[in-house]
């Protein structure tokens, strides 16, 4: 089967770009299967760095289809925004569409996500504020609108005016905020956003599925991680969909006999933004390296990102989550002037071993890593294209997480760019 799945093992920004441009031109089509423009997948191509959010990360190749799936939450005004920025840098957007059935990001969504942030103070779950949330949270509910609406204005307005007399009611009772016009929205929306949109609307699972009795290869993509999973992940410090890589069925509308392959993107340490349990973190000098090295910061936001030592009792439940066939592990540089790497191995808590995943919250907030200690290389890794040419060590390291995962490293990189990559097998 030509199915193939990029999900990220950790808390996301692990490098799902990187591997899904690089993979891309083996590919007729990248599918982006859940998820908002609260994620940034950054693409470094010689001197150049692209950074897309909705797009999908094949957009660079013009023989690959690119679709924004079903199970997406799409602000148009962010995707025709994206699409203006890279059509101003030469990249032909043409092989784009949109699932007619992926939900709309509205204002409203954008301003209960605001200002239930800010109401919860302290207690805040550290979203981007971006509508993805409240987005999904009108799926469920069933009062969403869907990019289909967009070509009907009668549809669209009736719904929009259904759910914007109840989300004025909450932003008036609860956050004293003044009512949203339905008219400056739909005029928006309407008017200026879905003449452009139009074009690139389309049946989505119909496409991927053409494509797939055809025998063609199919990548599916997906955004944040699997530890911010909606049911799997550090909940409620999550986002509100599902990027496990079963996620990928239901977001891009095919059975999971379609999909044979499925690459899990692993950090070489670790990193995640905003609030939640983190066993692994680093509050010192180590942990600043990496930031420092790593470039630590969010692609969207801006945001300085918490770093860690790897934890491979995250990576086995990665494993376990998303039926991982393979590895791409990424920025393995950025340890290049360590004496020594670490690697948590297992947790302790009230003097109890645990080598998997507690289920419950309170126990992984308060477990201590235990760890392996491996001797750094102290040596530049960045120029490696080969196995045999990275330091002993550094092999040392990439073999010894493939053992605690029980699943082959098949690709090392060495830095941002395409090519810093080691294929291992």
């Amino acid at each position: 089967m030509p199915g193939t799945v990029v999900v990220g093992t950790q808390w996301g920004d692990e490098g799902k770009g990187k591997l899904t441009d690089l993979l891309a031109p083996d590919m007729d089509m990248v599918v982006r299967y859940q998820g908002g423009h609260n994620a940034g997948h950054t693409i470094v191509v010689g001197d150049q760095s692209f950074a897309v959010r909705l797009v999908p990360s094949g957009i660079l190749h013009p023989g690959t289809m690119n679709v924004i799936g079903n199970g997406v939450v799409v602000d148009p005004r962010v995707l025709l925004e994206e699409l203006d920025t890279l059509g101003g840098r030469g990249i032909d957007t043409s092989n784009l569409v949109v699932s007619g059935n992926a939900h709309l990001i509205l204002p409203y969504h954008q301003e209960v996500d605001r200002l239930a942030e800010r109401y919860l103070g302290r207690h805040k779950l550290g979203t981007t504020k971006s509508g993805i949330g409240p987005a999904y949270a009108d799926k469920a509910a069933r009062v969403g609108l869907r990019v289909q609406d967009l070509l009907d204005p009668k549809i669209f307005r009736q719904k929009l005016d259904v759910v914007l007399k109840e989300k004025n009611a909450m932003l008036a009772k609860v956050y004293n905020q003044l009512p949203l016009s339905a008219d400056d929205i739909a005029g928006c929306y309407l008017d200026e956003l879905a003449p452009r949109l139009a074009p690139r609307i389309a049946d989505s699972v119909h496409l991927v599925h053409e494509a797939l009795e055809a025998g063609r290869n199919v990548m599916f993509e997906g955004a944040q991680a699997t530890f911010l999973d909606l049911d799997h992940g550090t909940y409620p410090f999550v986002t509100s969909s599902n990027p496990v890589a079963g996620g990928a069925c239901a977001g891009a509308g095919v059975g999971p006999r379609h999909l044979d392959r499925i690459i899990g993107i692993t950090k070489a340490y670790l990193t995640r933004v905003g609030s939640g349990p983190f066993p692994t973190e680093l509050f010192d000098d180590a942990g600043d390296l990496l930031i420092e090295r790593g470039r630590e910061w969010g692609t969207n936001t801006g945001r300085r990102r918490r770093s860690g030592w790897f934890d491979a009792v995250m990576l086995r439940h990665a494993v376990r989550l998303n039926s991982l066939t393979d590895i791409f592990l990424t920025k393995l540089d950025v340890l290049d002037p360590l004496e020594v790497v670490k690697v948590c191995v297992a947790y302790e808590v009230d003097g109890e071993r645990l080598d998997h995943l507690p289920y419950h919250q309170s126990v992984l907030h308060k477990v201590e890593p235990v760890y392996a200690e491996l001797p750094g290389w102290q040596a530049d890794c960045s120029g490696a294209t080969t196995l045999d040419e990275l330091p002993t060590e550094a092999r040392d390291y990439v073999r010894f997480l493939a053992e605690q995962g029980g699943v082959p490293v098949r690709y090392v990189g060495v830095g941002p760019e395409r090519l810093q990559t080691v294929r291992v097998a």
